[in-house]
């Protein structure tokens, strides 16, 4: 049994319920990421026994789930989206927007498929938007394509925001500390596809990247769709 198919025990002595239980994990994960969420501190930012709360979630990968679920209603667009393009596009930049309100998500990305209503619902959205327009194989190599570019495009922007909080260096920062040291390699002559790069290419931010890449594999995708079955 699931904990989405298991019932929730009464309430008593002190009030709780799994909604209180996600949006104290929530925000401890917010706080200090997924290394500061554990049933205990759960049970104590709730004034609950420990114990309380295996009455509700019997694991942490439970409460991971009940978690992720809980944003993914943060994911799922307010209305359809006209046309599959435009719901890939919104699911994918709300994605990203979630993510970067919740950094902890990126490290449970691209799990087994969450089985939540939150997530079941945001799927249906996004599968619904391409029903019809070519065989479910292909569909499903679609969406998967897609999933795995916002998935590893999230996680590097996560990874770099992590990176500035560990070190203290903006990525301008780190850029101009490392450049000593970047010019020197390259001036030996052994790199110089990567030097025409770094003096000639254009930096532009996160953002700005995550949406380019985006169009780049709907693009892909869109020529699929239009290619007639064999």
């Amino acid at each position: 049994m699931t904990v989405w198919d298991r019932p929730e025990p009464p309430t008593r002595p002190v009030p709780l319920d799994r909604e209180r239980i996600v949006a104290a994990a929530i925000a401890l994960a917010d706080e200090g990421g997924l290394e500061a969420v554990s049933l205990r501190k759960v049970a104590a930012r709730l004034d609950a026994g420990p114990m309380r709360l295996y009455g509700y979630i019997s694991t942490k990968e439970e409460l991971f789930d009940l978690m992720v679920d809980e944003v993914y209603a943060e994911i799922l667009p307010e209305e359809q989206p006209g046309d599959w393009r435009e719901a890939l596009r919104v699911h994918a930049h709300r994605t990203r927007q979630a993510t970067l309100r919740h950094q902890w998500l990126a490290d449970l990305l691209g799990r087994r498929p969450s089985l939540g209503p939150n997530a079941m619902a945001v799927t249906e959205v996004t599968l619904s938007a391409l029903d019809g327009l070519a065989d479910l194989d292909t569909v499903m190599r679609a969406v998967e394509t897609v999933s795995a570019y916002i998935t590893g495009a999230i996680r590097r922007e996560i990874a770099n925001l992590r990176a500035e909080r560990a070190t203290g260096l903006s990525r301008r920062d780190w850029q101009r500390a490392s450049g000593p040291h970047v010019s020197r390699m390259l001036a030996t002559g052994r790199f110089p596809a990567l030097a025409r790069f770094v003096h000639e290419g254009t930096e532009v931010d996160a953002e700005t990247s995550f949406a380019t890449g985006l169009d780049w594999v709907l693009d892909a995708v869109a020529a699929k769709l239009a290619r007639p079955p064999a």
